[in-house]
């Protein structure tokens, strides 16, 4: 089997090439910190949906189903009409976070179901209902509805009960790199015929308005006939926008329309909104009518069939002389779809259930698809540019002003480019080691770029997320960074980049020091750190400052431990390579012993330890100001980060090592306080390995007593944030008079802690099953078949680590199969589970019902639960006895 595609990635490791061009647009640039220029920092409230057609955006763009080249200054992206609307569907809809009862919530139906990493070949699917789109039924139904209640979703409305919609597929092909076919297909599934107006649209990113001299030069877009559209930009060559059988064009500017959001005259005539305002109102005077402008839309009025669809082509290409640039447009998409199945064919060799193939293939697809071109220069941003719309006079509150070295124009793998449309480091991590799959390189570059001195704080830190980058993320990255290098080198026939683990090895060292200097207060390696991306699971806001209280925490400690034995790690393969930086080796085996100690000190020898001896299990730990300290016992995640503190050395790498291995035994002839706990060190496990973990013997039997255990934290569905024991035990805190109440809630949360739009005290979310499930293969690694455990906890059931892990896996690949009939990802939903046009598609959600397995919080953040990808990929070569 032929494999053009990875060829094509060979050929150049960065974003130009044949993926200059992508699928690099946001779902959603309103409503974003970049821009918001309120004096109060009210983001969601500054640019609302409503004002996004008419307000030019200064920091990115957005669209339905678009592409950008990789700086984002030209884009091309899709607006339909059903001829009813109100609104000219240019962006898809959703709520605020105030206007949601679980926080801020798309409210479409659209799908991603196909991508290669080079964008070579995409295909997406847009859901548009006939009826008039409920924006107002939507808005009202959720402001009614509490924290406690369901949210009011776009198919709970009834537009889709009659069938009575478009499915609008979106493809791309490539022909060459910058020859790209776009076809745009409208399947009319009602029963009678319907009207429906598309309107593919190309235009320009604002840079000519804000005062900047390198931008003065402004772009142009000029239309010949009503077929070709030519495209004149400083950056690029001479482009074309082919137009097969158009109706019209429609040219204006990618400019505010001042009039509407300030009261203030516009400089012309054609503004951004002018399309909408053309189409909906036919105001014929809104467009240019000597076809020219930085903004235009290929007009196409269709009236489709019952049961029948529509097809527009499009082509965009640095070609332009074409006599008849469709001539071999059938061809093109041909090539490239067999140039797609070739490469997933290869990629998936080892899938061969048909199901897991296309949940498989879809959550790449989604994984692809979720890039975007991220833009945020801080310090402009603070300051404000030479020449502003209105009279900006700055900010009460200068979020981010401690980051004004930063300037971020990338190519970012993002959550959800809708719900989420900025990075998040440590969403971002785990991102890479799905994408490190299809795309190596794209991988490493993702690590290797937030580590960058225009991203990495001067002190060290890594931006968390633009709402507030100072905030705090748990430092999975050197881990992330590890398992991205070991596929690459598995993928290179054993010879891995160590030019790309040293580069990142260094700046993570700046990293692990702030880590130290900041967030172990006392020097006694216990560490805090906040919130630490789980946003609601402790009993108070972990992130608030609370007078006369200090807070101890087993996942911050935890998550240290892991960090030094990834460090470790790291520091120990470029050892091999470049024999100097055993020293650093040295010194990660030995801090993590430091932090060994620590956690695991008894309570009444010096009040350090996080683990309990009554419950058998880590807790987080508050100190009083009279010296008073208090577990705060609730049975949850927390407690379970410590258990993926896990390393295996052998032998073969020790050897290979001797300064490394004679300071090794030193530590252990020498500090016998430290080498008491790894005592199995001196007993190698199989293959002639040594383990390294926090956990061990009794304790580690216990943990996983309980991670076991179907009535606290194993559920049907993988393994659940917060254990079952507190839906009939609520953990209670009295804080300054308040009782505050941790429960078992499986569904959303009913909290506003972070938002509310995510929940920690229940559902299951797959990063940190992936991480559980990869730290048990490790134990796994080191015990062999020796060590049995009962799975489920007191079933009787007696199986080796391994076992309980691909269990566990299968547990979570389980939320996307049918099972009589039904996945349980839909939540029951008979429309998307027994409707021929539903049932073969997937939504990738944020986190999973913890008992019934129901998709939860953001729709498409296929980043982190793409991971399900990994878990296919693993399941299926085990039962090839690979």
């Amino acid at each position: 089997m032929s494999n053009v595609e990875k060829h094509r990635l060979l050929e150049r490791s960065d974003n130009k090439g044949w993926k200059k061009w992508g699928p690099y647009l946001s779902e959603r640039q309103w409503g974003t910190v970049r821009e918001d220029y309120s004096q109060n920092g009210d983001a969601w409230n500054y640019i609302s949906h409503d004002l996004s057609r008419s307000k030019a955006y200064r920091w990115g763009e957005d669209g339905i189903g678009g592409i950008s080249d990789n700086k984002q200054h030209i884009c091309l992206a899709f607006a339909f009409w059903n001829h009813k609307d109100p609104i000219l569907k240019e962006r898809l809809f959703g709520l605020t976070n105030n206007e949601a009862n679980h926080g801020e919530d798309v409210k479409e139906l659209y799908y991603y179901l196909d991508s290669t990493p080079t964008h070579s070949y995409m295909k997406m699917l847009y859901k548009y209902p006939q009826t008039a789109f409920p924006y107002d039924i939507l808005k009202s139904e959720n402001r009614k509805r509490g924290r406690k209640e369901d949210e009011f979703e776009l198919v709970d409305t009834g537009v889709f009960d009659k069938n009575e919609y478009f499915d609008i597929f979106i493809e791309y092909a490539k022909a060459e790199k910058d020859d790209i076919c776009v076809k745009i297909t409208a399947h009319n599934r009602s029963s009678k015929s319907a009207p429906l107006t598309l309107l593919p649209t190309l235009w320009f990113r604002n840079t000519w308005s804000w005062g900047y001299k390198e931008f003065e030069k402004k772009p142009i877009l000029t239309g010949i006939s009503n077929s070709q559209v030519e495209v004149y930009h400083q950056y690029f060559n001479r482009m074309k926008l082919y137009c097969k059988d158009a109706d019209e064009f429609l040219f204006t500017e990618n400019n505010s329309n001042n009039k509407r959001i300030y009261g203030t005259p516009n400089e012309t005539p054609y503004v951004k909104d002018s399309i909408h305002e053309y189409i909906i109102k036919d105001k014929k005077e809104a467009v240019n009518p000597n076809k020219i402008g930085t903004k235009v839309s290929a007009r196409y009025k269709r009236t489709v069939k019952a049961g029948e669809s529509t097809t527009i082509c499009l082509r965009f290409t640095t070609k332009t002389t074409l006599h008849n640039p469709f001539e071999d447009f059938d061809e093109i998409f041909e090539a490239r779809k067999r140039d797609t199945e070739d490469f997933y064919g290869i990629l998936q060799e080892d899938v061969r259930d048909e199901e897991l193939k296309t949940i498989q293939r879809q959550a790449f697809a989604g994984m692809l698809w979720t890039k975007q071109f991220y833009y945020y220069n801080i310090n402009q941003w603070l300051k404000g540019d030479p020449k502003m719309p209105f009279d900006f006079k700055g900010r009460d509150y200068e979020r981010n002003a401690g980051w004004q070295h930063a300037y971020m124009a990338n190519i970012l793998s993002m959550p959800d480019k809708w719900e989420y449309p900025w990075f998040a480091a440590w969403d971002l991590a785990f991102h890479t080691v799905t994408l490190a799959k299809v795309d190596p390189d794209f991988a490493k570059r993702q690590l290797a770029v937030v580590l960058r001195e225009y991203y990495m704080h001067p002190n060290g830190q890594i931006p968390a997320y633009e709402w507030n980058f100072s905030d705090v993320n748990p430092p999975v990255h050197a881990w992330a960074t590890l398992k991205v290098y070991e596929h690459d080198k598995l993928m290179n026939g054993g010879k891995g980049d160590i030019v790309f683990l040293e580069r990142v090895f260094h700046k993570l060292l700046l990293n692990f020091t702030w880590w130290v200097n900041q967030k172990d207060n006392d020097g006694n390696n216990i560490f805090g750190g906040g919130f630490l991306g789980l946003d609601n699971i402790g009993v108070f806001d972990r992130n608030a400052q609370i007078p006369g209280v200090k807070l101890q925490q087993a996942d911050a400690t935890g998550w240290m431990a892991i960090y030094t034995l990834n460090m470790l790690r790291i520091a120990m393969e470029i050892a091999m390579e470049r024999p100097a930086y055993q020293d650093m080796a040295s010194k990660f085996f030995e801090h993590f012993l430091h932090i060994a100690a620590a956690i695991n000190t008894p309570m009444d020898k010096s009040g350090l330890g996080l683990w309990d001896e009554d419950d058998q299990f880590y807790y987080d730990k508050i100190f009083s100001n009279n010296n008073q300290t208090l577990f705060l016992k609730i049975r949850s995640l927390v407690g379970l980060i410590p258990l993926c503190a896990v390393e295996v050395i052998d032998d073969a790498m020790l050897d290979k090592l001797p300064d490394f291995k004679r300071r090794l035994d030193w530590i252990l002839a020498n500090r016998p306080d430290l080498a008491s706990l790894i005592s199995r060190w001196y007993e190698p496990g199989k293959g002639e390995t040594h383990l390294l973990s926090l956990l061990r013997g009794h304790r580690m039997k216990m943990v996983f007593k309980r991670l076991f255990d179907e009535t606290e934290f194993l559920s049907d569905y993988g393994i659940r944030s917060l254990s079952k024991y507190h839906l009939d035990h609520p953990y209670h805190f009295n804080l300054h008079g308040e009782r505050l109440t941790v429960a078992y809630t499986p569904g959303e949360s009913d909290l506003s802690i972070m938002g509310g739009n995510s929940n920690w005290r229940g559902p299951i979310w797959f990063p940190l099953n992936y991480l559980i499930i990869d730290s048990l293969h490790k134990y796994s690694e080191y015990y062999g078949e020796h060590y049995e455990v009962e799975y489920p906890t007191d079933s009787g059931e007696i199986v080796t680590l391994k076992d309980a892990a691909f269990q566990i896996s299968e547990r979570l690949i389980g939320i996307f199969k049918r099972k009589d009939g039904e996945r349980p990802f839909t939540g029951g939903t008979k429309l998307f589970d027994g409707d021929e046009n539903f049932s073969g598609v997937y939504l990738f959600n944020e986190y999973f019902h913890g008992d019934n397995g129901k998709g939860l919080g953001a729709n498409h953040q296929t980043g982190w639960t793409g991971l399900v990808a990994d878990l296919i990929e693993e399941v299926s070569q085990r039962k090839k006895g690979k």
